[in-house]
């Protein structure tokens, strides 16, 4: 007969631990082979608990994917999964977590062949994989992955995801793990970026559940995706707190602390979290004979970090470990055709190597003249262009200036014509594509003396800005639009349309220091003396480990 067999962390779930008195039924049990049994999970990965039928022999292995699975240490969860299978072939929720493991809510990403692929080893159809189950609750989880995996559009299937995961939950209340995967297939339905509705109705879920289990890692987890916009990541601060600490060997959960941090300017937060996760990350790959990373999320994440902070020093360390991969053999995501900045070693140093030249606003420097071949990808020769073109504006060379901007045009063309064949939900990189070329040709506007023309295109990208969804990590657009405005408002001696442009930059990227210094030099204009004092105050504060600093804020000390 089957043995249902319940994974309780370390933690109390429902009556049955209520009473000791349980434990001795428990003992009584043993003669009827129907044994709820406690196991505990590895601390290094999360506390978690799911009823399930497998064998002892695959619990821990199933236990340790489990909890990998909502830290998104996907290929771990896999690897755990896959083992779970290999002790118990006949464990039902052994491919559920594997064939989970394939599908990436938050970043709109699924394999949906080799989803199928996990399933097909557990029965040829829904009807044979269902007859594998034992008991009601593992036959509904099996169920979620049939329909997302099923026929139809993906967002389609999103939808009917979310559905059956709420009816789970809603039919096993005691069931925490159901719980967080209903908040987060719910935001796996903010196709077109995120939607404020969408993610309060995950973070309501998750609150009802954060009391009873504050180490669970899909509860901390989720709950930091729900608030992790400068509006909200208040509300996130006490997730963030403990989610490192609950699963330090996860990379993504030491990373994942940031998304707050990083929403409400807490530069030391971003800097720690990613230095940690970096370095496990580098750990996790070591033991499984791979080679460190040098570029990817985290690092990404980090050098933007130190370049806030003013340590310009650490961003350029990380930057040329980050080069030093993308130029090598071990370089990732080679034939990713988007080049995205955390798959791709080009991608993601081309973004670094454009953020550093841009806050540092080392535009006439050594790095400056950096070159790396962007391959064909439109994505990447955009990219570059933009950062070569904005850097070479800056410094007045406008042949370049202009040469960098007709390649722009010629990567943004091909970026078009995708858009408009796969037309997606999400516009926000096609508003990306279009915010960056108005700000080059404000930028280019601005060194002619053209002020008109430059004030012109940049309230145009400052508008279309504001209109794209707040995503989180570091500023979608690379230079954001309303702090270049600001800045040629401010040289053409409109302080106070140059304080509005600032603020409003300060809004949608808290505490960011270029801006700050804006709104400092904008205040001391108009002679607001408080602002310009709070925009200080704050930088020096920010700057306290900084390689150099502007004048005005090292003339004035606190008190």
């Amino acid at each position: 007969a089957a043995r249902p067999v319940t994974l309780f962390g370390s933690y109390k779930l429902g009556p049955m631990l209520a009473k000791t008195s349980r434990f001795a039924l428990l003992a009584s049990a043993l003669a009827l082979c129907t044994i709820p049994v406690l196991a505990q999970a590895p601390t290094s990965a999360g506390k978690v608990a799911l009823e399930n039928s497998g064998a002892p022999a695959a619990q821990e292995r199933f236990l340790y994917g489990l909890a990998q699975l909502h830290n998104f240490e996907y290929a771990t969860a896999a690897e755990a999964f896959r083992a779970a299978q290999a002790a118990d072939p006949s464990f039902a929720m052994a491919y559920w977590g594997e064939a989970m493991t394939f599908n990436h809510a938050i970043w709109m990403e699924q394999d949906l062949a080799g989803a199928r692929a996990v399933l097909a080893k557990l029965g040829e159809n829904p009807q044979a994989r269902a007859a594998k189950a034992p008991t009601e609750r593992e036959k509904g989880y099996l169920a979620t992955v049939e329909t997302l995996y099923g026929e139809g559009a993906k967002e389609e299937r999103d939808f009917l995801y979310e559905a059956a995961l709420g009816d789970l939950s809603r039919r096993f209340p005691d069931d925490p793990n159901a719980a967080a995967f209903h908040a987060l297939s719910i935001l796996g339905t903010a196709h077109a970026g995120r939607d404020v509705s969408i993610y309060m109705r995950s973070a309501a879920i998750l609150e009802e559940w954060y009391p009873r289990l504050p180490d669970h890692p899909g509860i901390l987890h989720y709950l930091i995706h729900s608030y992790d916009d400068p509006d909200h990541a208040p509300l996130g601060l006490r997730a963030a707190r403990r989610y490192g600490d609950v699963a330090p060997e996860a990379p993504h959960a030491r990373h994942m602390t940031s998304h707050i941090f990083l929403a409400l300017g807490d530069w030391e937060g971003v800097v720690t979290a990613n230095e940690a996760a970096s370095a496990a990350g580098n750990r996790m790959r070591g033991a499984h004979g791979q080679h460190a990373r040098g570029c990817g999320h985290y690092p990404f994440w980090l050098a933007y970090g130190y370049l806030e902070q003013g340590r310009f020093g650490d961003a350029r360390r990380v930057l040329e470990e980050c080069r030093a991969e993308a130029t090598s053999g071990h370089a990732m995501g080679a034939d990713d055709p988007g080049c995205d900045p955390d798959r791709s070693s080009l991608g993601s140093y081309v973004a670094m190597w454009s953020r550093y030249l841009i806050d540092s606003e080392d535009f006439g420097g050594e790095i400056a003249g950096w070159t790396i071949d962007p391959g064909p990808r439109p994505a990447t020769r955009f990219h570059l262009a933009f950062a070569r073109g904005f850097a070479a504006a800056r410094r007045g060379d406008l042949a370049t200036a202009r040469a960098e901007a007709v390649k722009m045009q010629a990567a943004k063309a091909e970026l078009d014509a995708r858009y408009a064949a796969e037309k997606p939900t999400d516009r926000s990189p096609q508003q990306r594509t279009e915010v960056l070329t108005q700000e080059l040709a404000g930028a280019i506007a601005a060194a002619e003396g053209k002020t008109s023309v430059a004030i012109e295109r940049l309230l145009a990208a400052a508008k279309l800005e504001s209109e794209m969804p707040v995503d989180f990590g570091p500023p979608t657009v690379d230079k954001p639009a309303n702090e270049l405005l600001g800045e040629v408002l401010l040289a053409t001696g409109d302080a106070k349309g140059a304080k509005v442009a600032f603020e409003a930059a300060l809004a949608r990227a808290p505490r960011r220091t270029t801006s700050l210094l804006g709104l400092s030099r904008a205040a001391n204009r108009l002679s607001d003396e408080a602002t310009a004092a709070k925009a200080q105050e704050a930088l020096r504060a920010i700057w306290r480990r900084a390689d150099r600093m502007p004048v005005e804020i090292t003339a004035v000390r606190s008190e």
